[in-house]
């Protein structure tokens, strides 16, 4: 359970965070959600998909990582194998709420940052420091505050993106079935993608309207960040080997 609480250099000056990867940082997910604000780097190493919210019908994007639910194949050995890192991996224990604040005499809703002190990242021994000594904050907390804007701003964007595509009849649901060798075989429900053929076939008014909100950019690197699938098949490949010639080691 979480256990947010708005953050401040006084009562989390002492503050640490741990920046490894493993299974014990809940980092073996299948799939993290992704944004548009970072889909031009996500799509350099990433299989970009679409999925609808189980509890608001809403579409959101996501990064496929594995082929399982507990599976993520770009770890190893306490590293995360690619030079980008997702943004809802690198805010670690961080997440923007809002808060009323009076500004120029008008009361609004200011985002501020909060932190989950139960989040298995969090401690006060070792790791990275949240706050300097004088009380401001550390470059590892200006880094994951910036991370925070984009996945709110891309998270707004998202709405009115996916929102587009689908009332044009662009996302079309993936079958995702791969077999990976003879006795291998492994599938991910629920995901959907852009439909490359329908996209194409839009007419000059439509793409006008899609290039002008800035989506047909999005829609055209969730395409091409599909190439990245035969990176993730190739990966799970090699584990399956390594295991099977594990157990044959243990069997022999």
């Amino acid at each position: 359970m979480a256990r947010y609480e708005l953050l401040n250099n006084v009562s989390h000056k002492d503050l640490r965070v741990a920046t490894g990867f493993g299974p014990e940082f809940g980092d073996d997910v299948g799939m993290v959600p992704a944004f548009p604000s970072e889909f031009a780097e996500l799509q350099r190493e990433y299989p970009i998909f679409l999925r609808k919210d189980p509890g608001t019908g809403e579409w959101q994007s996501v990064a496929l990582l594995g082929f399982e639910q507990r599976e993520n194949l770009f770890l190893q050995d306490g590293r995360w194998n690619a030079a980008y890192l997702p943004g809802a991996a690198a805010k670690g224990p961080f997440l923007i709420g809002f808060q009323e604040q009076r500004v120029n005499g008008e009361l609004r809703q200011e985002p501020v940052m909060h932190v989950d002190l139960d989040h298995p990242r969090v401690n006060f021994t070792t790791g990275e420091p949240v706050f300097l000594p004088q009380g401001g904050n550390t470059p590892y907390l200006e880094h994951v505050a910036a991370v925070l804007r984009g996945i709110r701003d891309g998270s707004e964007f998202g709405t009115g993106m996916f929102s587009a595509l689908d009332a044009m009849g662009l996302i079309q649901p993936v079958n995702l079935d791969v077999q990976l060798d003879d006795r291998h075989r492994v599938g991910v429900n629920g995901l959907h993608g852009i439909d490359r053929e329908r996209l194409t076939a839009l007419d000059g008014n439509a793409l006008v309207e899609l290039n002008r909100a800035g989506y047909l950019e999005g829609a055209y690197l969730i395409l091409a960040s599909l190439h990245n699938m035969r990176r993730l098949m190739a990966e799970k490949q090699r584990r399956l080997r390594a295991q099977d010639a594990a157990t044959s080691r243990g069997g022999s």
